[in-house]
């Protein structure tokens, strides 16, 4: 992908800075669309703030069937930007002379680790550190010794698997985006447009999902497990 034309590339060739100018130009439509959308609040929305509104409640309603109602309502605000920021840059690169952040690795890696830390640090602090680590071990004292290295392998293999599951798929479709563009660039790449827009949506959706089921694991510790 680094022959393919971008626009940031013009600036300069380099591969660090065309993956930061687009993660940066991601980062700030998230804010634009944001502030546009609380820029004039109505009670009965319109335009953006209805769009928003809309997406919020899917977010919520999501977060319900997953972690409950009221810690969906505490990490809603994290949930939706997470959702928000991926699904904008899963997007941009279906535009033509722009580049997905999320099909470089140390994005993808980045967000990992991120959601990692998190539902780990909400899980100690609302349940404690000895009680938190301690379900770790299975409902079963005398297996605590396999149990314990099994379910930090298995905690740990969360970052590999939220990491290369985005990347893997979004570089794909760029890779299939730009071939198609290649071989018939004028009336083959409608149907790709839109299969890669609702992949980009899904793979945000699966982000946002599985963020939600990592933290209701880690914060709704059941006494018996």
């Amino acid at each position: 992908m680094d022959n393919i034309f971008t626009f940031f590339g013009v600036i300069s060739h380099n591969h660090s800075w065309i993956f930061l100018s687009h993660m940066l130009l991601t980062a700030g439509i998230v804010i634009f669309v944001a502030n546009r959308a609380v820029k004039s609040m109505r009670l009965v929305p319109t335009g953006l703030q209805n769009l928003m509104e809309v997406y919020l409640s899917g977010v919520l309603s999501m977060g319900k069937d997953t972690i409950g109602k009221e810690d969906a309502k505490v990490y809603l605000p994290l949930i939706a930007t997470l959702g928000l920021f991926v699904v904008i840059a899963n997007l941009i690169g279906i535009i033509p002379g722009f580049e997905s952040p999320s099909s470089n690795l140390n994005f993808t890696l980045a967000l990992a680790i991120a959601i990692f830390v998190y539902y780990n640090y909400e899980g100690i602090r609302r349940n404690g550190f000895l009680k938190y680590f301690s379900h770790f071990s299975g409902p079963v004292w005398w297996l605590s010794w396999l149990m314990f290295p099994i379910e930090i392998i298995s905690h740990i293999s969360r970052i590999v698997s939220l990491s290369f599951r985005l990347f893997g798929n979004i570089k794909g479709d760029d890779l299939f985006l730009a071939v198609v563009l290649m071989l018939a660039p004028w009336f083959a790449p409608l149907p790709a447009f839109a299969l890669l827009t609702f992949s980009a949506f899904l793979q945000a959706f699966i982000i946002m999902i599985l963020t939600y089921v990592y933290l209701a694991g880690a914060v709704h510790i059941s006494e018996d497990h």
